[in-house]
């Protein structure tokens, strides 16, 4: 018995439709322009990636999510395995930052210093497919390597905001933290170093179960009540702005060093001064970010008509020296193309400056003299900038201009034998 195929996409992925795959290549085109604007250089890394890099705990979750890829031939002895990874040698890449730190330490002596990487691809996580999140999606990213100061903050946030003003998105907000502050935080309040993680990743979860959630799992976990309640109270007390900043600078004393607080001061006004569209920015000291390989300033956009994040990143100094040794300064930020592309589908969006599309429909059986000339004249068109399609004129000739009329088209054109002269 034949087994029948599946028509359907693998659970988690997706086919892509024309309207879909438009607005997707113009975005991809906005994006790379703006961003080289900015002086950003375009590289690509392969999406099979070394499982040893995918799995050096550095990816938080995502690295539960790996699609593994098995040893091939000889090298696959199921027999002989003990764990999973003594199976799979490589798997897809989970995100574009690992791959990118990779590709800095091997290429770093043909590169220049700051190195500002722009890198758009596809990757894989073996996640609960949702709303806007699928199990292959693209990234869309831009770091700066070896840049140890604020500028590489100030421009990557400027750069992306950049591109959300040049598709006309508003209402949104650039939240902005640093791991620096949360572990000062926690120390002030009592926390031990070995428990931040832990701590962190139940703050994380604030925005979902409120601070009476936090406190109540936190509890939960053993940890002492004056010291939750000393934790929490201190989030209650910082305004959401530079004077937040201000006030745990003058609150945590010893605990927060100067040069976190004045850094992310002067982030905040240095943005608030250049910024190319108009946005928000404000300061969130409960915002987390999942990846364990953040080290320093970690940011979000978050927008009301999505009510979640569209794009992410921060800075992680510590991830090119596991390659090499030698740590180097690096920062990035990557912007949740699908969830905008869906937001953007959802709104009915328009590619502005689009041209204009022109559709020819052939009388079946049309003569070769008159076919000829409607390949002219489509030429002439494409040459004056057109997009022209030529198709056989079907039965229902209203219901197929409607269609085409839906794809964009226009202009349309009746080519019969007799009225070839005419075109």
């Amino acid at each position: 018995m034949v087994m029948a195929l599946k028509k359907k996409p693998v659970t988690g992925m997706k086919d892509i439709l024309p309207r879909e795959m438009e607005i997707r290549d113009y975005l991809i085109g906005l994006i790379k322009e703006t961003y080289k604007s900015y002086g950003f250089l375009s590289v690509e890394t392969p999406c099979v990636e070394h499982i040893e890099n995918l799995c050096s705990r550095q990816g938080g979750d995502n690295e539960k999510l790996i699609f593994k890829i098995m040893k091939r031939g000889e090298k696959l002895k199921i027999e002989e395995a003990k764990e999973e990874n003594d199976l799979a040698d490589s798997g897809l890449r989970y995100d574009l930052t690992v791959p990118l730190a990779r590709y800095y330490s091997s290429h770093s002596n043909e590169l220049p210093s700051p190195f500002k990487a722009l890198q758009i691809g596809n990757v894989w996580r073996a996640d609960r497919p949702q709303r806007g999140r699928f199990r292959q999606f693209t990234q869309c990213d831009i770091d700066i390597l070896g840049e140890g100061s604020n500028l590489a903050e100030i421009e990557l946030i400027l750069a992306t905001t950049a591109v959300l003003g040049k598709i006309h998105f508003e209402h949104f907000t650039v939240c902005i933290n640093d791991r620096n502050i949360l572990k000062a935080m926690a120390a002030y309040s009592g926390f031990k170093e070995e428990d931040y993680d832990e701590v962190f990743i139940i703050l994380d979860k604030m925005d979902k179960i409120g601070k009476e959630g936090v406190a109540s799992e936190l509890k939960a976990l053993g940890y002492e009540e004056a010291c939750v309640e000393k934790y929490l109270t201190l989030f209650e007390e910082t305004p959401s702005d530079v004077s937040g900043i201000r006030y745990l600078k003058e609150k945590l004393g010893d605990q927060l060093k100067d040069e976190t607080a004045d850094g992310m001061e002067q982030i905040i006004s240095s943005v608030e001064a250049a910024k190319e569209c108009e946005f928000s920015i404000r300061f969130d000291p409960t915002m987390v970010r999942g990846q364990s390989y953040y080290t320093g300033t970690i940011f979000e956009i978050r927008m009301d008509d999505f009510g979640g994040s569209v794009a992410g990143g921060g800075r992680y100094d510590k991830m090119i020296g596991k390659f090499t040794g030698q740590d180097t300064p690096a920062c990035g930020f990557s912007i949740g193309f699908e969830r905008i592309v869906m937001l953007l589908l959802e709104q009915g969006y328009q590619i502005p400056g689009t041209r204009q599309k022109k559709a020819y429909l052939l009388e079946k059986k049309l003569p070769a003299e008159a076919l000829l000339k409607v390949f002219e004249k489509a030429k002439k068109d494409r040459d004056q900038g057109s997009q022209v399609l030529i198709v056989q004129m079907k039965k229902n000739k209203k219901f197929q201009k409607e269609q085409l009329a839906e794809e964009g088209y226009t202009e349309m054109i009746d080519c019969y034998a007799d009225s070839a002269d005419r075109l």
